[in-house]
């Protein structure tokens, strides 16, 4: 968002934000000054009076909107101000903070009504609050204070998330933060980092960043970019312990049951290690459901990811043959994307195989028939110029640099046995000790499958005639 001091976006000119006086309505408006004026009318001039009255109120009562034909407004708004200005300090300050905009700016499809439901209320952070602010739209202002009202020598920070839109739907794709102090030393302090996904392996687009100030815990919010970074201040200065949260709900507050990192920001801290976002459950991993992916093995998804620094021994599965309970050997338990790799090893390799079998095939019968040929020159290999990487090339080589400092994570397990399951065989699973990522260990991981049946092609009874001979017919 950018800000920008001074007139509108055309000055003089009809705006989103403002109407100037058009000459054709000026000896309109001198006519109507000079009425003003304590002067007494002859009784002739009264029709003309009503009719500049009248025409003051349509004047009055216009819509204020770029005239048609004009060219298409495609800049997003630009902030002009803000009251209070930002990094100061105002002893007592019990006004609302304005946000003002060179243009009337869309209050969106759902109002702020205090609930958190409001369109605003989810482009503007408060800290350190806790509440849902209380927000007015102000056509090109908008207005904002904490629900509990400003607290004494405390620094407040309130951004303006991106996603501010004006009448032609331009929006605003950055942020803009001012920090006040209402008593008290000024903030110095910075604090900046990098989030990312540990399950999806990725960037945390969006994250809530919430930095509790110690030991009152006041926090400070923002949201992480398209490339899972922040960096927010100045804030006060302190130790911080920093969150990084995937905010589910979208209600910019961090709550128990969603994925979450912290760490520790000892004071005078700019820079923070990487967050490595995760479900911090305190319950251990259950089945949620077994599949027979072939012959010989099954597919065991668990309800949340499981640690990846755990071994998972084969000779601790139980696996049962129902209804008998008929134990059967387990050759071997391991993470999904390990047996896809394995097997994606055996495939390249039965294929390796094949396509030599193949050449060696064709060598031969060009050998046998070009014998006696005069050989021909082979062609060069066509020469192919390196192309310039693309900014999604070079992220995503950055985040599998930054992947790469922890193993990935998984919540399926491939269960592999020597002989074949029987076709709709039914099994039971358990397997002890499986634990989360979060470290707990489940009490009790079962579940079972069945073995899709085999179900033969049906062959039809009658054969068609073709020589249209009946049978017993033709015989001597």
């Amino acid at each position: 968002m950018r800000v920008r001091t001074g007139a509108n976006k055309a000055d003089g000119a009809v705006g989103a934000g403002g109407v100037s006086h058009p000459r054709r309505f000026t000896s309109a408006l001198s006519l109507l000054s000079d009425l003003s004026a304590p002067t007494a009318f002859p009784p002739s001039r009264l029709p003309a009076l009503f009719a500049l009255s009248a025409l003051s109120a349509v004047i009055a009562c216009a819509k204020m909107a770029p005239p048609p034909g004009g060219p298409t407004d495609r800049i997003p708004p630009i902030l002009l101000s803000t009251v209070p200005e930002s990094v100061g300090v105002y002893p007592n300050w019990d006004k609302d903070v304005e946000f003002r905009f060179d243009e009337i700016v869309s209050e969106g499809s759902t109002p702020s009504q205090g609930f958190g439901t409001g369109d605003l209320e989810h482009l503007i952070l408060v800290s350190p609050s806790r509440e849902i602010p209380r927000i007015k739209w102000k056509r090109d202002r908008i207005t904002v204070r904490p629900r509990e009202g400003w607290k004494p020598n405390r620094v407040y920070r309130i951004e303006l998330l991106p996603g501010i839109v004006d009448l032609s739907r331009n929006k605003t794709d950055t942020s803009l933060a001012i920090t006040f102090s209402t008593g008290g030393p000024l903030p110095t302090d910075t604090i900046e980092g990098q989030a990312v996904d540990w399950v999806a392996g990725s960037f945390a687009r969006q994250a809530l960043i919430a930095l509790a100030l110690m030991p009152d815990t006041l926090v400070y919010r923002t949201l992480t970019d398209s490339s899972g970074r922040f960096r927010i201040g100045p804030l006060p200065h302190g130790e911080y312990v920093a969150f990084a949260v995937l905010d589910a709900n979208h209600n910019l507050q961090k709550e128990d049951r969603e994925a979450f990192d912290s760490v520790r920001v000892p004071q005078g801290t700019t820079t923070i290690p990487l967050l490595w976002i995760y479900p911090h459950d305190s319950v251990g991993p259950r089945i949620s459901g077994i599949t027979a992916t072939d012959s010989v093995s099954a597919t065991i998804t668990f309800t949340q990811p499981l640690d990846p620094r755990q071994r998972f021994d084969s000779l601790q599965v139980v696996l049962r043959e129902l209804p008998d309970s008929v134990p059967i050997h387990v050759a071997s338990l391991i993470p999904k994307p390990v047996d896809d790799s394995i097997q994606l090893l055996v495939r390249a390799r039965i294929d390796s195989l094949r396509a030599d079998s193949i050449a060696r095939d064709t060598t031969a019968a060009r050998e046998d028939s070009l014998a006696g040929k005069k050989p021909k020159f082979a062609q060069p290999p066509p020469v192919h110029l390196p192309s310039r990487p693309s900014p999604r090339a070079a992220d995503s080589t950055a985040l599998r640099q930054l992947l790469a400092q922890r193993p990935a994570l998984f919540d399926k397990l491939v269960l592999r046995v020597d002989s074949a399951f029987k076709p709709a065989g039914k099994y039971l699973v358990d397997v002890p000790g499986i634990r989360n990522v979060n470290g707990v260990a489940s009490e009790e991981a079962r579940g079972g499958f069945k073995v899709p049946e085999i179900r033969e092609e049906k062959k039809d009874s009658v054969v068609s005639d073709t020589t249209g001979v009946k049978p017993g017919e033709g015989k001597p």
